[in-house]
């Protein structure tokens, strides 16, 4: 696991009706606060990689569907420098993902149907200077390759 990753599993609550879930309290060990909260939607097939905040944390929850979650961390100075860690999220495994500062990362939709994830952020979104770095989806500096592995 690349150092500073967090993964919480959610236990959905179901009864007949259906079910309920808690997806972040701010009693949690990971929770430290957040700025703002978004909802990605994102069809099958499709990347969204590869980016990484200076000042931002994020965690994840996927809320329909199912992504496979790729991080890659560049941090020189840490531990794990050079590592990827695939997480699998959403229908089949419900849980919360964090993602330190300076963690690349980007998620691939998977399955026959659109995903929806929802991002808790510990800064808001700032237009004119937004703490994005973006590098492409098939970077060769990134030891990653986004096709399904077949075991």
């Amino acid at each position: 696991m690349i150092d500073g990753v967090t993964i919480a599993p959610l236990k959905p609550n179901a009864d007949e009706r259906g079910f309920l879930m808690e997806i972040l309290r701010e009693s949690d060990p990971h929770f430290q606060h957040f700025a703002q909260v978004y909802v990605s939607k994102s069809y099958p097939g499709i990347i969204r990689a590869w980016h990484y905040h200076a000042r931002q944390n994020d965690i994840w929850c996927v809320i329909s569907g199912m992504i496979k979650a790729v991080l890659y961390d560049a941090r020189e100075d840490s531990p794990t420098f050079g590592e990827v860690q695939e997480v699998f999220m959403g229908d089949d495994n419900h849980v919360t993902l964090v993602i330190p500062i300076g963690i690349l990362h980007g998620y691939k939709c998977l399955g026959d149907g659109p995903c929806l994830l929802l991002n808790f952020t510990d800064n808001l979104y700032d237009r004119q200077q937004p703490d994005e770095f973006r590098r492409p989806w098939d970077d060769p500096g990134i030891p990653y390759n986004w096709d399904v592995k077949i075991t």
